[in-house]
């Protein structure tokens, strides 16, 4: 944490350039290969707006997450709760979207509550699977804000599972991860798994 009392947002990965030509290019090769006619009115500018897509979804908005002294010595659980996220499976390239429910025991600080969303949302936009979005969500905030505890649970429908393969419609995939004083006590366990319901 900065002596600014800002959170610092480590990089989701090292920076990547773009090449957005190439991965337009490779869009209409695709659309081709699977014997579409990329240059018909409906998807000569198809290539485009996938890439728009793709990167829409997986460059996170720059922000600073605010901390302020926890003067009064606050002690219990901070629980944000249904915070919608969208993410993209890097096994499929396809949408999983849903609720996050984020808490800490505060420490020494406290964070800005808009900011527990900020961090979802951060954390959300890239390739990756939910467990490790739970983990990274958890790692950052542990990291960053130095509390005494915190949760993750996360809720969420899979694309890959819903709209092909098994064709499973509504199921959702559950991760949790529960640290320090909300690991170790039931009741603030309770609380967290009370959200995902």
């Amino acid at each position: 944490m900065s002596s600014s009392g800002a959170l610092r947002l480590h990089p989701v990965d090292a920076a990547v350039a773009v090449d957005r030509d190439r991965a337009e290019a490779a869009v209409a090769e695709l659309l081709e290969a699977l014997g579409r006619d990329v240059s018909g009115e409906h998807l000569a500018d198809t290539p485009r707006r996938v890439v728009d897509g793709l990167l829409e979804l997986i460059t996170p908005r720059e922000f600073t997450a605010t901390t302020f002294p926890n003067e009064d010595g606050y002690d219990d659980l901070v629980l944000v709760r249904d915070i919608p996220f969208t993410s993209v499976c890097e096994h499929h390239l396809l949408p999983f979207r849903g609720v996050a429910h984020v808490g800490y025991v505060p420490g020494p600080r406290l964070v800005g509550l808009s900011k527990l969303a900020r961090i979802v949302e951060w954390y959300a936009h890239d390739l990756q699977v939910q467990e490790r979005l739970t983990v990274r969500i958890a790692d950052h905030l542990e990291r960053q804000l130095e509390p005494a505890g915190v949760g993750v649970v996360m809720s969420a429908e899979h694309l890959c599972m819903s709209v092909r393969g098994v064709h499973a419609v509504g199921s959702r995939t559950e991760t949790h991860v529960f640290r320090g004083a909300v690991a170790a006590d039931d009741r603030l366990r309770r609380r967290f798994e009370a959200s995902g319901s």
